[in-house]
């Protein structure tokens, strides 16, 4: 090898196919140093290492403490989405359930703005739930087959809320999967991160699959078999 071809990649790659090289050299292992990674002085190879290995340690535990932060949070939601289920069976009046899918989940989840509007449940025809659904707007239900989370630019159901958010999630309600949308439900945030496109969608389905599964309970029954 040429002294233009000695390189620190060409090294590398020397040791790396040569793990005998050490156990050959024992005196130029025990002496060699190499600097501190975070101090101005040399240290030997084996300081080095443990020092590495210190680092990938600590590197682990904050990954293991970030993973039961999310697993606290993700249990905390669980519970909150339980409780908002059992009111939602435990509420006797099914014309109720809009407002009680409104109210329970803005106390659940501290959010600043929520909005419902259904179409096809009779019994809330002539409720202030039923107003402002444009053609538009269903169609848009139709094609939602996973919620939107974002900003709010070009939002028409966005409108239905008393002040603009800085991101929404806005889910189409369904009595059962695979069935047509009978209504919107949209929730907004001061938070421009609460809400965001890259968010994952697991919890906000939740909440979607059991709202669409409430207000079935105001839909027209399905006629006896003859």
């Amino acid at each position: 090898m040429t002294q233009d071809a000695l390189t620190a990649q060409a090294i590398a790659e020397y040791l790396s196919t040569r793990p005998d090289f050490f156990e050959q050299h024992a005196d130029l292992f025990a002496n060699l140093n190499v600097p501190h990674p975070h101090q101005a002085r040399a240290i030997s190879l084996g300081e080095r290492q443990i020092l590495t290995l210190r680092d990938r340690a600590k590197a682990q535990e904050r990954r293991l403490a970030q993973l039961l932060y999310n697993a606290g949070g993700n249990e905390r939601i669980n519970q909150a989405i339980m409780q908002w289920c059992a009111r939602m069976l435990a509420e006797p009046d099914s014309a109720q359930i809009p407002a009680h899918i409104i109210r329970s989940l803005g106390d659940l989840f501290d959010l600043s703005a929520l909005a419902l509007r259904v179409w096809d449940l009779p019994a809330l025809a002539d409720s202030e739930f039923a107003q402002d659904v444009t053609p538009g707007i269903r169609e848009y239900a139709a094609a939602l087959e996973v919620p939107y989370c974002g900003p709010l630019a070009g939002q028409e159901a966005a409108a239905w809320l008393a002040s603009p958010p800085a991101s929404v999630a806005i889910m189409a309600l369904r009595p059962l999967a695979g069935q047509a949308p009978v209504g919107l439900l949209v929730l907004g945030s001061d938070d421009p991160e609460r809400f965001t496109e890259d968010m994952g969608t697991a919890f906000l389905e939740v909440i979607a699959l059991l709202a669409g599964a409430a207000l079935g309970r105001l839909a027209d029954p399905a006629p006896a078999a003859a």
